[in-house]
């Protein structure tokens, strides 16, 4: 029998041991901390300032065409380069503020201890993508040094050095998070179960070979719904399968997967959508879209359901500015909510209207899925931002009729009717943003300023009129919103890098050929394929969102859709409608999440009263896909 003392000697000298452990843990996790940090600082700063650059760089090229009659022929070239500098270190800094894309419903119905386990599983997930990056990545960025620009007579070089920059700053964020956040057990069961999974994919990939684009199910079918189930950023979700299916179902050399990433985040046309995020942010943060919401309160206030209404009005007039959902919520939802809650109106109707509205401005130019659907098919950006204008006019009726049938019991007692002294003066305080509106539609439209060059020509406006008219600009606050702007363009924009590798896999694998064949068998001619097609894009706007929906399909559907005789600029506004349904729709569309955290409103208080406003959505879509006029005219 073992003495008691020596019972409790031992067990002391355990716990000496096991308390050196966890001091040992907790200094590695402080020092992870620290150096996460300054990892992302590294990111951060050279990056919130690319975005100044930017827009002075664009703004300069502007200038000199149109004032001063001399082109600078080497802006547009100097832009495109820092722009995938910018979006690659925003990337990096989404991943330090965990701001990538990713769907994290499911994992929330797991018991604590799972959650802890998927999101480790997760979490490698993205540091293997990003380590089988490293490679191609400068494979790439060597044969680029081949080429040279031909302005300013750089090697490509210059630009591809950011792939495998961002990439590296986003894995050394990453393994640091893992080391801060990850229990040494599941990290060890995690990497197990990855290693099988490669085993088996070593061992069969013979007969992954042979199942010729079968094998497609597995790799873009299973592998992308279990990581983004898993909870993995979309875009990592994205790049891994299809970095696995190069390795083990072809003999498509890995630099493809770089140069493709490359290619889908170099778009000039996408410069515009860091510019018209941060032009939303501005316009919330200069007072610009509270003056629009005045001046719409002091007209219908006053009646019931009318702040309803002015929701409604003012998601739509913000749209017109912002090309980014989340900025245009943001700007309204603390303006008007706060009233609206006043009057009696449950929290959850509040977000139930908030994210129809987010829905329905989507197909308000500028959007940035609008621009995305441009850059990706080569439709006409102008052409879609006209035929989006009265397809959103739609949405916004469907919306109204819900509201004044939701708000007839309203109180509206005591509330202030607007004199014409007082109507006026909120007109005039709105006269700058109203302007705002008339110059980004009219340039665009007219063809004046291309849709990004037009972001530049909002973002200076927004400063001067706020700096020298409202008074509001604070300097302060441009670096938190350079900072913002910096994230998340970054996450949208690696989702089209690793999209667009995606696609390029399911092209060459002649996978659109066989959907081609596969959709235009399907009965019911042209309203059978365009009722199909809405169905498949609400999913994919549930899922994946937007954006990343549109790089991998619409490329393989508009075509089936021309050969139809669907016009494209109509079969557009038909699919972002569609995606914007699925992208606010409940229980996965990360909208209505976002929504919810605007509002500030549990998402279980708001899921039963979203479904008639998101009807009034799906209504609109069927309106808008069998009346092709509200697009075009001339159809």
């Amino acid at each position: 029998m073992t003495p008691l003392g020596g019972i409790s000697k031992d067990t002391s000298a355990v716990s000496a041991k096991g308390a050196g452990r966890g001091n040992g843990f907790v200094a590695l996790k402080a020092w992870a901390a620290r150096a996460e940090h300054a990892v992302g600082l590294v990111a951060e700063i050279p990056g919130a300032i690319l975005i100044v650059v930017e827009v002075a760089i664009l703004f300069a090229g502007v200038a000199f065409r149109y004032v001063l009659h001399q082109p600078l022929l080497w802006s547009d070239e100097l832009a495109g380069i820092l722009f995938l500098w910018m979006s690659m270190l925003g990337a990096a800094v989404a991943q330090h503020r965990g701001g990538h894309m990713r769907l994290t419903v499911l994992i929330g119905l797991a018991p604590a201890r799972w959650q802890r386990r998927i999101e480790t599983f997760a979490s490698l997930a993205v540091i293997l993508f990003l380590a089988l990056m490293l490679r191609p990545a400068w494979e790439h960025a060597v044969a680029e040094m081949a080429i040279t620009s031909p302005a300013l007579g750089l090697p490509d070089t210059c630009k591809a050095a950011a792939v495998i920059v961002g990439i590296l700053l986003m894995l050394v964020i990453a393994l640091l998070q893992l080391i801060q956040r990850a229990r040494l057990a599941d990290v060890m069961a995690a990497a197990a179960l990855l290693a099988a999974i490669g085993l088996a994919l070593w061992l069969f990939a013979p007969q992954l070979q042979a199942m010729q684009n079968w094998n497609l199910l597995i790799f873009f079918g299973l592998g992308v719904a279990v990581l983004t189930f898993a909870g993995a950023p979309i875009a990592v979700s994205f790049g891994l399968a299809a970095v696995v299916y190069f390795s083990f179902a072809t003999t498509t050399p890995m630099a493809i997967a770089a140069i493709c990433i490359d290619e889908g985040m170099s778009g000039f046309l996408l410069l515009s959508i860091p510019l018209f995020v941060l032009l939303g942010l501005m316009i919330e943060a200069t007072g610009l879209a509270a003056a629009l919401a005045g001046v719409l309160s002091t007209l219908v206030a006053h009646f019931r359901g009318g702040m309803s209404y002015v929701l409604i009005a003012a998601m739509y007039l913000v749209s017109g500015i912002s090309g980014s959902k989340a900025a245009n919520m943001a700007a309204i939802a603390p303006v008007l909510l706060p009233e609206m809650q006043r009057r009696g109106k449950p929290p959850g109707e509040l977000i139930g209207l908030l994210s129809a509205s987010a829905a329905m401005g989507e197909t308000i130019p500028p959007s940035i899925v609008l621009i995305t659907v441009g850059s990706v098919t080569g439709v006409s950006i102008s052409a879609l931002f006209t035929g989006g204008m009265l397809p959103a006019v739609v949405g916004a009726i469907g919306l109204i009729i819900v509201a004044w049938f939701r708000s007839r019991s309203e109180r509206v007692d005591g509330v202030h009717r607007a004199t014409l002294r007082e109507i006026l003066t909120a007109l005039v305080v709105a006269l700058p943003p109203l302007l705002l509106l008339v110059v980004i539609r009219m340039a665009v439209v007219t063809g004046v300023t291309t849709a990004t060059e037009v972001s530049t020509i909002g973002v200076i406006y927004t400063i001067i009129v706020s700096a020298v008219f409202y008074r509001s600009f604070r300097l302060e606050r441009m670096w938190p919103m350079l900072c913002e702007t910096l994230s998340l363009s970054g996450a949208i924009m690696i989702i089209l890098g690793t999209a667009s590798t995606m696609a390029w896999a399911l092209t060459q694998a002649e996978f659109s050929h066989q959907l081609a064949a596969t959709m235009e068998a399907m009965p019911g001619g042209r309203a059978g394929f365009m009722a199909l097609s809405i169905v498949v894009f609400a999913i994919l706007g549930s899922i994946l969102e937007g954006i990343p929906a549109v790089v991998v399909f619409a490329p393989l559907l508009f075509p089936i859709a021309k050969a139809l005789g669907i016009a494209p600029v109509h079969y557009g506004i038909v699919m972002v409608l569609a995606m914007s349904l699925g992208l606010f729709t409940p229980p996965l569309g990360i909208g209505f999440y976002q929504a919810c955290a605007i509002g500030r409103v549990a998402p279980e208080k708001a899921v039963h009263a979203i479904w008639i406003y998101m009807l009034a959505i799906l209504a609109a879509v069927l309106i808008v896909a069998y009346v092709p006029w509200l697009t075009d005219p001339r159809l």
